[in-house]
């Protein structure tokens, strides 16, 4: 393989960090795992798998310094839900800095697909803006910018109604929508590792699928044993709930991610790009529904 790489994953106790942080793992590579949540579950089976656990925050300059110190490559991913707008750019441009100021050679940034085509949504336009102060940093970097979780129908707001059979979405039931795994997001992230100096300056937006709530909800049929059907949440209610999520359904249904999901695949052959069919027939079912048990 390529060169063994030193890489300080922020977020790693998350969705994203703990994926990019395990394929990493996978490939030998040296994972400085960082976490407000040293202690907990996640941060534990990092551990087992190999990581260095670190403890920091991303309002912290003086811990992401610490933890960079050493590392040729930083992974970010901010966290818009709990940090809000204001503070999801201002962590993202503190971190740049102190990556860029701690010698880390190649900084890769998760935003979100399309952030940079002026949605209006607000947790794109603050990845966006991040974005921009990353390319002016001065530091070298790539733009990793997923889809939608393919995960996502396992959240919190979701699973409970797919629990009951019904996959409840706010975009009409024959809407495409595309779609990313999670473990596909950390093997691209690890391709871009390695990669480097191929991909500075680049921006990629990533997906593994594309069909519509009707679809998926029939590939969930299947590979969870039960009958699942879509059902559309009307914006209104969904607008009550978020009004940034009501913005992003609205931009779904009237735009929707682009990405060139063939030309990826064959850009990067490394990565699995798993189909849903593939992703939901290998997602352990059990386990989901024994915790709603």
């Amino acid at each position: 393989m390529t060169s063994k790489r030193t890489v300080l994953v922020t977020g790693a106790t998350g969705q994203q960090g703990g994926a990019v942080a395990h394929a990493l793992l996978d490939r030998g590579h040296s994972v400085r795992a960082f976490t407000r949540k040293p202690d907990g579950d996640a941060a534990r089976r990092l551990a087992a798998a190999g990581a260095e656990i670190v403890t920091g925050d991303l309002t912290d300059a003086d811990s992401i310094a610490r933890a960079a110190s050493g590392a040729d490559t930083m992974f970010l991913v901010g966290n818009f839900y709990e940090a809000g707008f204001d503070g999801e750019v201002r962590q993202g441009a503190i971190a740049a800095d102190t990556a860029k100021a701690a010698g880390v050679g190649h900084l890769i940034y998760s935003s979100v697909a399309d952030a940079n085509k002026t949605t209006g949504i607000p947790h794109f336009d603050s990845k966006y803006l991040v974005e921009k102060h990353i390319a002016k940093a001065g530091i070298p970097y790539t733009i990793s910018a997923p889809v939608a979780f393919m995960e996502n129908v396992v959240a919190p707001w979701l699973v409970g109604p797919l629990l009951k059979g019904a996959l409840a979405f706010a975009v009409p039931p024959k809407r495409d929508l595309q779609l990313i795994a999670l473990a596909d997001i950390g093997a691209f992230v690890a391709a871009l590792v390695e990669r480097r100096e191929s991909v500075f300056g680049k921006r990629f937006d990533i997906a593994g699928d594309e069909l519509s709530g009707e679809e998926q909800a029939a590939i969930l049929t299947r590979a969870m044993g039960r009958r699942i059907s879509y059902q559309e949440i009307p914006l209104a209610a969904a607008r009550e709930q978020s009004a940034d999520a009501a913005i992003m359904f609205e931009w779904f249904d009237r735009v929707g991610y682009d990405v060139d999901i063939a030309t990826l695949r064959a850009a990067f052959p490394e990565v699995e790009w798993q189909r849903y069919a593939e992703w939901a027939s290998g997602f352990d079912w059990a386990a989901i529904e024994a915790l709603a048990a």
